[in-house]
């Protein structure tokens, strides 16, 4: 196994869901406590060198210079902060950064977390700056919402595969099941695959209970380089591996709906880099933006091949006591999914699981975790792995 890029030592992460009252300062402050106060070793304003944030729609928000904004109010107003925007992959993009700074020596410790705010627009104008991140042009211009794009897909997957609809609702089905038993979730209730199978229709053939939330929150990290990882805590989780990829930003180009490519290949670089096989990890986050999502995520990321995913699902291989747990947090469908600061939030959970904090939704004896975050329609792809 290759040695560790950087460690993990703490980490935080705000209840997600609507988060009326509070500015986007105000949530990403919540995260950022948290993970000061878990790690008692760390002096946040002398060890901190330099922060990475994913935030995706400043036009939400009216407000640019989100870096510094979010040092400054977390009291490192003279580090340098930096804000990464690429689209649901934003924080995925600065934990990627964040990792690449430490393995260059330039810093010992660096910030990294995402955060958005968007309740408080309204369903159309958060469907609006969401379908940004497609293109503008050729699909939003022509009535191509993110809904319909993953509807595209998910058609041509059953089409190819003869995956079924209930495929997708079995999905749901367990992401809230995990949710449920997640106190930071958006949505902490289980559902029956009839309820999924019954609500209404947002584009065929996805349905109201297919879809990942609009959400408020946001999760932080701090990294350092690994033989440092002790002095701040006994329990660090290394990352050992990641990955990252492009596709093109319309679906229209892509020779095959059926496959994200730039999972595949960001997959590949963090395998190799890891020097492990999907059959190594024991849990994963994955980017269940809708449900047909996650089933194409099994699928490019090694963990069975092109076409099973459906299968997968059905034979409850995803589940807690299933032979690879997907989303334990609830994921992005019951979790919920702050577009800026899901990447991270991903990270968050997988250090919870490595460390053994998981409470009721704890895969038992985790070593090796993965996390998966795409932005668009899998335009851009991140993928880490950790182990502890």
């Amino acid at each position: 196994m290759q040695k560790p890029l950087a460690a993990i030592i703490s980490a935080g992460l705000s209840k997600f869901g609507r988060l009326d009252g509070m500015s986007l300062r105000e949530i990403f402050a919540v995260a950022a406590k948290e993970a000061f106060d878990s790690c008692p070793n760390l002096n946040y304003k002398e060890d901190i060198k330099a922060i990475f944030i994913g935030h995706m729609i400043e036009s939400s928000e009216h407000q640019c210079h989100t870096g510094p904004l979010i040092g400054d109010w977390v009291g490192l107003p003279n580090t340098p902060s930096l804000r990464f925007e690429s689209a649901c992959a934003s924080s995925g993009a600065a934990l990627r950064s964040g990792v690449m700074a430490i393995m260059s020596g330039l810093f010992d410790i660096v910030m990294v977390g995402g955060v958005e705010r968007l309740t408080h627009l309204k369903t159309s104008e958060a469907t609006e700056y969401l379908s940004l991140s497609a293109d503008y042009a050729l699909e939003q211009w022509n009535g191509f919402t993110f809904p319909a794009l993953f509807a595209s897909m998910a058609k041509a997957h059953m089409h190819k595969y003869r995956t079924k609809e209930e495929h997708f609702a079995m999905v749901a089905v367990k992401n809230h099941s995990c949710g449920a038993k997640n106190p930071k979730a958006h949505l902490q209730k289980e559902i029956t695959l009839d309820k999924v199978m019954s609500s209404k229709v947002i584009a065929s053939p996805l349905k109201l209970y297919d879809c990942s939330l609009i959400s408020d929150g946001a999760s932080c990290l701090i990294l350092t380089k690994p033989e440092l990882a002790r002095k701040f805590t006994d329990s660090p989780v290394y990352i050992i591996g990641t990955g990252q990829a492009s596709d093109t930003i319309g679906i229209y180009e892509r020779d095959d709906l059926t496959k994200l490519n730039a999972s595949i290949l960001a997959a590949k670089q963090a395998y190799k880099m890891a020097d492990i096989s999907p059959k190594e990890v024991n849990l994963a986050e994955v980017h269940d933006c809708f449900t047909v999502a996650e089933i194409l995520a099994y699928e490019a990321l090694g963990f069975c091949k092109p076409g099973e995913g459906g299968n997968m699902i059905e034979n409850q291989e995803t589940c807690l006591d299933g032979c690879i747990p997907v989303n334990m947090s609830g994921g992005l469908k019951s979790k919920g999914h702050p577009v800026g600061a899901t990447g991270a939030a991903q990270a968050y959970e997988i250090f919870l699981q490595l460390t053994a904090q998981a409470d009721k939704r704890q895969v038992s004896d985790a070593r090796i975790g993965l996390s998966h975050n795409i932005g668009g329609t899998g335009s851009t792809a991140i993928v880490h792995i950790y182990k502890r």
